[in-house]
């Protein structure tokens, strides 16, 4: 764009003398800086570009042309000015090759355009040029190598992201954001080991930068996980400055017949796994107990039948994408929410920070994340009893309520039509074994009790939901080496979501990835009919699937431990009966079971909302426990170190207990009502 701005005559006058001084190199790059700073603080950005642009076309000799430059294409940016910002920071390159942070934004904003090929190959630029790196480079290569990794993780380039990033990492290990992603890509990947070392980079520096999403796809120690997630917490979130906001009021609710002012904060409020999973728990909110605000925080949706759905129920949609946190914050401070309903946690397009600022009196972690947030904003955590146990609370810092199942499901979704077996290449008379998890949640733990249920089943295959085509041969590759024909591993492709649903049924066993099991995607087995076989851990992901599978009325699929989970996936596969039983009783519960007994479901939602309300308006809201936080870190990184593949409840917390004692002896710790152990 061209911009064409009049100036007042004042402006004119002070533009005039600069420009004047400019042209006979009169005015120092400082003095322009500083004219600049002054004219943006003003709101006058179009006078700053005016400075620049003269500047720089009458002092070309100068040695610092290349900041003149650089500062211009910012101003550019700003003012929406796209291509002058590219040709600026060209400009800017010209006049100094290596200038990184030039190099950066140009990249950026190639991504921000679309052209994410270009903005790879202006990072690879500097990369390249970089080879002989020096402290000054240093800062400036790591980012070009950390935003090559992130856009081809987003391109799913797994291959060629992860040797980026593992360049990054070796250059420096202990910064945490390019190690977070390369244990990510692995694990899409299926590459085992996924955490690993070299002689520039430890195992434990790979763990410290492991995020707690991709931690609980990697090991089953709630202790651990709740540890690394108040470490993110303070990485995301921090501390922010308490001046920016007045601290809510709680405003008096109960017994004056107003309505309860409930908020709900997601990506997810769309075609998505949550979305599917809340639209019909939003639709039956009682309106004369509740009033209920959306603050969606994701993508822009066109044509999207959930989210429009949603759109038509909720009593005020607000899309907080674009503003900042803190304007988020105040937002939801000024709508005067009561209960505000974290459904993001630590998952993809998360704004964390919006919680910190303490924008509501109760803020509650429900649906989104599969685990504590560990933060001393989330007062209180909603599960079941399945997947907290009476007792097992010690593993989250808020407050734990329970509902009759964890998972709400949407009983008006659209199912295709049931397909025939050979519309999806399978065999008609073959035992099939399925499991539509994503390939990250695939271990090597569980790839090998699969591969030793097909060598004792012969006639299966296995069924699983297709990642790349060089993942999907990596699969095939395993169970070769496994004594097992490659040929019986078959792979899923991507089809819309009602055919998705109508051919699940043709299965004949699920079997549950673990540790991290399945959540919608389970459900979605079960309501098709589909029996789920599950090994339930210690953690709150590894227990999310055993909830639903016990919710919808077969808790005998429920395993103790691995051994058992192959022993009946084995014998269900040769007991046709016996399977057909089960088979029957998903069908005959299927309409009554608690997994889709909706209204039960939200009636407690809502007892629960205004539970949390007279809490709060007698002040016995929760205060979150984060006491010896870095101690269960320390130690739990040790455990981790240890890679105990399976280990039940009394063993973990004996470990525990024996490390918290050792640690008290030398270094004592302030009690807490966690694993403290027996003191003589």
């Amino acid at each position: 764009m061209v911009i064409h701005t009049a100036f007042a005559p004042e402006q004119n006058a002070q533009l005039s003398a600069a420009t004047e001084k400019a042209r006979r190199q009169k005015l120092s790059l400082l003095e322009v800086l500083q004219l600049a700073e002054q004219w943006g603080a003003a709101g006058q950005l179009a006078l700053a570009a005016e400075l620049y642009k003269t500047w720089t076309a009458f002092n070309d000799q100068s040695p610092l042309l290349h900041l003149a430059f650089f500062n211009y294409s910012v101003i550019l940016k700003q003012l929406g000015d796209t291509a002058g910002a590219i040709n600026a920071l060209k400009a800017a390159l010209k006049a100094a090759p290596l200038m990184g942070q030039a190099h950066i934004n140009l990249g950026r904003t190639y991504e921000d355009c679309g052209l994410g090929a270009q903005a790879i190959q202006q990072w690879r630029s500097f990369v390249d040029a970089t080879n002989e790196i020096t402290p000054d480079k240093s800062v400036h290569r790591l980012m070009a190598l950390q935003h090559i990794g992130r856009v081809m993780e987003g391109a799913n380039l797994l291959e060629d992201a992860e040797t980026a990033l593992w360049q990054a990492i070796e250059l420096r290990p202990d910064k945490p954001e390019a190690g977070q992603h390369w244990i990510s890509v692995r694990q899409h990947q299926c590459k085992w080991p996924v955490v690993q070392g070299s002689e520039f980079v430890t195992k434990r520096q790979m763990l410290d930068s492991i995020s707690p999403l991709p931690l609980a796809c990697y090991a089953d120690d709630p202790i651990y996980q709740m540890a690394k997630a108040y470490r993110y917490y303070k990485m995301l979130a921090g501390r922010p400055d308490p001046a920016h906001l007045n601290k809510p009021e709680p405003r008096k609710k109960t017994g004056t017949g107003q309505r309860l002012r409930i908020g709900y904060v997601s990506s997810d409020l769309r075609d998505h796994a949550v979305g599917f999973a809340l639209s019909e728990v939003l639709e039956l909110h009682d309106k004369t107990s509740v009033e209920v605000y959306a603050y969606y925080i994701g993508e822009a949706r066109t044509n999207d039948a959930t989210q429009t759905r949603m759109k038509a129920v909720i009593d005020v949609w607000r899309d907080i994408t674009a503003m900042s946190d803190l304007d988020a914050a105040k937002q939801i401070m000024a709508d005067q929410i009561d209960i505000l309903i974290d459904v993001n946690g630590y998952t993809k397009l998360a704004r964390t920070k919006i919680f910190s600022y303490r924008p509501a009196p109760v803020i509650v972690n429900f649906c989104g994340y599969p685990g504590t947030m560990a933060s001393p904003v989330h007062q209180y955590i909603i599960a079941d009893e399945q997947i907290i146990p009476p007792g097992n609370e010690l593993y989250y810092t808020e407050k734990v309520l329970y509902i009759p199942c964890n998972q709400p499901v949407d009983r008006k979704r659209v199912i295709g039509p049931r397909p025939a077996r050979a519309e999806y290449g399978l065999p008609g008379d073959a035992f099939v074994f399925a499991c539509f998890n994503g390939m990250q949640k695939i271990t090597a733990a569980v790839f090998t009790r699969w591969m030793a249920i097909l060598t004792a089943t012969p006639g299966s295959i296995l069924w699983l939901l297709g990642g790349s085509d060089a993942v999907n041969q990596r699969l095939r590759d395993l169970a070769a080496s496994a004594g097992v024909d490659p040929n019986r591993i078959y792979f899923a492709s991507k089809v819309p979501n009602p055919n998705h649903l109508a051919r699940i049924a043709i299965a004949d066993l699920f079997l549950d990835s673990f540790p991290y099991g399945a959540h919608s995607t389970a459900s979605d087995a079960l309501t098709m009919g589909l029996p789920v076989l599950t090994v339930p851990g210690k953690s709150f992901a590894s227990r999310f699937c055993s909830s639903i599978v016990k919710s919808a009325g077969v808790p005998e699929l429920i395993c103790a431990t691995p051994d058992d989970y192959v022993r009946k996936a084995v014998a269900l596969a040769k007991d046709k009966a016996g399977l057909a039983q089960i088979r029957n009783s998903l069908q005959a519960q299927r309409d009554t079971c608690a997994l889709r007994d909706i209204p039960r479901l939200v009636r407690r939602l809502e007892e629960l909302y205004w539970q949390m309300q007279g809490e709060r308006e007698r002040g016995e809201t929760p205060v979150p426990d984060l006491s010896n936080m870095e101690m269960y870190y320390e130690i739990g990184t040790d455990v981790m170190l240890a890679e105990v593949e399976f280990e039940d409840e009394a063993s973990y917390r004996k470990r525990y207990t024996d490390q918290i004692q050792n640690w008290h002896d030398f270094h004592p710790v302030a009690h807490d009502t966690r694993l403290w152990p027996s003191r003589s």
